[in-house]
């Protein structure tokens, strides 16, 4: 009953349905393409479970139409990250809130393009959403790499003194910081090589991967995503008085 009622909190959520939709588009792909790709004999059942999968993609696109002033709200409030004291974090920071404003509405002119609101080229449209995308998830793995680096940087330095006066309670936050930022940059790299794969044939290896890699590489970031929010959530259960 507890898994039930986490779960039902959590679609009470735009975020928490978001993972949903995603894990369940990803897993009917891949699925879908194994049937379809290793058993011939199950390739209606594949070929129902990759219909779907499109379906819950197009769900997820359309429910993103809305998300532009959210994230205008989010940009304009960390501005120019000046409460951030690494010059390095800000400035990537600042570089993936700009891709990710410009990343919606190319591909709120794409799906209109496809819709046939918009009279313009999709295929275009779509390329370049991809490519920001792209962009977004190569700067959040910077980001999170830097990060790891420099929290394993002062959990190990030699200065005896540092380790033996830092409280226990900070350096497991410290160590939880690693192990997230680590679990991001799976999850960033999982979806950078489908975003890859998306691009226009001829950019490295667009266009190369099955219906069934991609469905496994969607449902490992996936899968992470939702394992990152639940133990986010527990943490915040735990440390609530």
């Amino acid at each position: 009953m507890a898994a039930l009622r986490g779960l039902a909190l959590a679609l009470e959520s735009y975020r928490g349905r978001d993972r949903l939709i995603r894990t369940l588009g990803y897993c009917c792909q891949l699925v879908g393409g194994v049937l379809v790709e290793k058993c011939t004999s199950r390739s209606e059942v594949g070929t129902r479970l990759l219909a779907l999968s499109s379906q819950l993609s197009h769900c997820r696109t359309i429910l993103r139409l809305f998300d532009d002033l959210a994230m205008f709200m989010y940009t304009k409030q960390y501005g120019l990250g000046a409460e951030e004291e690494d010059v390095f974090v800000r400035c990537v920071s600042v570089l993936s809130n700009l891709t990710d404003q410009l990343y919606y509405p190319c591909e709120h002119i794409a799906w209109a393009a496809d819709a046939k609101v918009l009279h313009v080229d999709s295929a275009w449209w779509w390329s370049l959403s991809t490519a920001l995308w792209g962009l977004s998830l190569l700067l959040g793995i910077a980001r999170s790499l830097w990060m790891v680096l420099k929290l394993r940087k002062k959990l190990r330095s030699p200065t005896a003194a540092f380790t033996s006066q830092l409280p226990q309670s900070k350096w497991r936050a410290m160590e939880a910081q690693i192990h997230s930022e680590v679990l991001t940059v799976l999850s960033n790299l999982a979806d950078l090589a489908n975003a890859v794969h998306w691009l226009p044939a001829g950019v490295l290896w667009a266009g190369c991967f099955p219906p069934w890699l991609v469905g496994l590489l969607g449902s490992i970031s996936s899968l992470l995503s939702v394992y990152q929010a639940v133990r986010a959530g527990s943490q915040a259960d735990a440390s609530t008085p």
